[in-house]
């Protein structure tokens, strides 16, 4: 059975906040004004981003499962759409509100409404995808009548000052030689911000506005070969394996400021993350589906960090799958890296712009680094 997505809707919190008033809403570390700040965004070509914070008082103003829920609230996939009418509600994101219970029956409890099935999808980048997936999967298999799925974030709950230490001295000084060490925990706190995408899944077109089909998601791992890259609530040892934050003696000597941050392995990143997208991901896709590049109208790529984009753009050249820029779609500069909600962000503002036309099909590439999960979709418009 053929699924459609015929909604899509976001939520960004409270307003734009521009690069120059980052620092004021995070908080200084050491009340010292950051080294680091204009080089990263120089990198990342982010302008503005959005975080549920409260410039005035520094508060949070919303949990992850309100922007969620907003975001859901937001869809209008017919006229007089209510949330007590979802059969399955999927929930993806890095970073719930809590340990237990999970994000997605937080949610359904936000949007109130009727009994449903829920399904919480863990990871980062691809949790979004694999909510997706998991519901693509219910209305194809005619398991429900309708899913949601979404993907969210409150990456700024990592990201003030109480929970950050000094960028050390040494690889300040080295940053604009290797701009790649922006992704280490010192310096992630430029580049992530909040927000909260949805998509409304049928098994039949709407009749009055586009629709998109879903012809194929694809998420391998390559977590049996390659050591953890992302993480956070754990310590990455010398052997490369991590130490969960469970493991400390007790919680009075859990290092808040090392076990719950977020952190990369920069090196691991830079050497693996697009070699393992496209030589190792997409080449297995264009042959596992008879890809062609041409044939692909709008490429829609969640990176990170600007950073990334001329090496990806170099290496699916390399491998004959060429994509004339004017068909890739981001909205990193204006929206920011939103982790597990970036590609519904993306996708809906390209959804909404107009510009995409019947028939035309969609490639979506969501890259994770947490293990190295690489995820494809192939969405036709209808």
């Amino acid at each position: 059975m053929s699924v459609y997505i015929t909604d899509l809707a976001i939520f960004l919190p409270n307003a734009p906040v521009a690069n120059e008033q980052m620092e004021e809403i995070l908080g200084m570390v050491n009340q010292l004004p950051s080294r680091t700040r204009r080089i990263i965004l120089r990198h990342n070509r982010i302008e503005t981003r959005y975080y549920a914070i409260d410039p005035a008082s520094g508060r949070t103003t919303h949990s992850n499962a309100q922007l969620t829920a907003e975001a859901v609230r937001r869809l209008r996939p017919y006229a007089n759409f209510s949330p007590a009418e979802i059969a399955c509600l999927c929930c993806g994101t890095s970073s719930p509100d809590q340990l237990m219970p999970g994000h997605a029956p937080m949610v359904h409890g936000e949007l109130g409404g009727a009994p449903c099935e829920v399904l919480s999808a863990a990871g980062i980048c691809s949790s979004g995808m694999s909510a997706l997936k998991y519901a693509w999967m219910s209305v194809a298999l005619g398991l429900s009548g309708n899913a949601v799925a979404t993907g969210s974030e409150l990456a700024s709950s990592f990201l003030r000052a109480q929970m950050c230490r000094p960028v050390d001295p040494q690889k300040a000084a080295a940053l604009e030689q290797q701009p790649v060490l922006s992704f280490e925990a010192d310096f992630l706190r430029w580049m992530l911000s909040d927000g909260a995408g949805a998509a409304f899944l049928s098994n039949r077109p709407t009749k009055d506005r586009l629709s998109l089909r879903i012809d194929w998601i694809d998420l391998l791992s390559y977590a049996h070969e390659l050591e953890t890259c992302m993480y956070a609530g754990a310590d990455k040892l010398e052997n490369g394996s991590l130490r969960g934050w469970r493991e400390h003696s007790s919680l009075e000597q859990t290092p808040a400021g090392d076990s719950f941050l977020i952190k990369q392995d920069v090196k691991l990143l830079n050497r693996q993350v697009i070699t393992i997208a496209v030589e190792r991901t997409l080449m297995h896709l264009i042959a596992k589906y008879q890809l062609q590049a041409d044939e692909i109208d709008w490429f829609l790529p969640h990176y990170s960090s600007d950073y990334f984009r001329p090496e990806l753009q170099a290496q699916m050249e390399e491998i004959g799958f060429a994509i004339p820029r004017e068909r890739w779609f981001t909205n990193l500069p204006s929206k920011g890296n939103t982790g597990a909600a970036s590609i519904y962000i993306i996708l809906e503002e390209l959804y909404r712009s107009g510009r995409i036309k019947k028939g035309e099909k969609l490639l979506c590439f969501i890259p994770e680094s947490g293990r190295f999960t690489m995820c494809y979709m192939l969405l036709t418009a209808c």
